[in-house]
């Protein structure tokens, strides 16, 4: 396998349905009434699983990137404050911010001045694809509780 075509790769599988949905799939058409709405059934809402998803792609993003980014204090930094969002433009930015950020980190990975094998400088360890094959895991796992809440609110 080339480098062009890694880079493909990984990019598809951040934004393309194979195994899993996509961003898009799994939040699209998720009814904006029950965005806050809980359930024993489910650990979060799923205003907190975007705002979760959110913020750790755009830290995963950042620390790729930057240097001077300074990550979240964890966990509570990754998780939204309120389990229902404050208005409906707040999920609606939320969306268009996670999609923002998931092309800016394929824009990353696909430019291939950038060494998906190099260690990040200020890291400690990690490598862009690390970075890049950790944030499709954890995107499609919190996608799968998103359907999920949106299947048992549908009961």
């Amino acid at each position: 396998m080339s480098d062009k075509e890694l880079r493909q790769h990984l990019a598809k599988m951040l934004t393309e349905p194979n195994a899993h949905l996509t961003f898009e799939q799994a939040i699209g058409d998720f009814p904006l009434q029950h965005c806050g709405t809980a359930l024993d059934s489910c650990a979060h809402t799923a205003w907190q699983l975007l705002e979760h998803l959110r913020i750790c792609q755009w830290d995963i993003l950042e620390f790729s990137r930057d240097s001077n980014h300074v990550s979240p204090k964890f966990p509570d930094g990754y998780w939204p404050e309120t389990a229902t969002p404050p208005n409906d433009e707040a999920w609606i930015k939320s969306i268009t911010q996670f999609k923002n950020d998931l092309q800016q980190m394929c824009d990353l990975i696909s430019d291939e001045s950038n060494d998906l094998f190099a260690k990040i400088p200020h890291g400690d360890g990690q490598t862009l694809l690390r970075e890049a094959l950790v944030l499709a895991k954890h995107n499609s796992y919190h996608l799968g509780q998103m359907v999920m809440l949106k299947r048992a609110l549908r009961r």
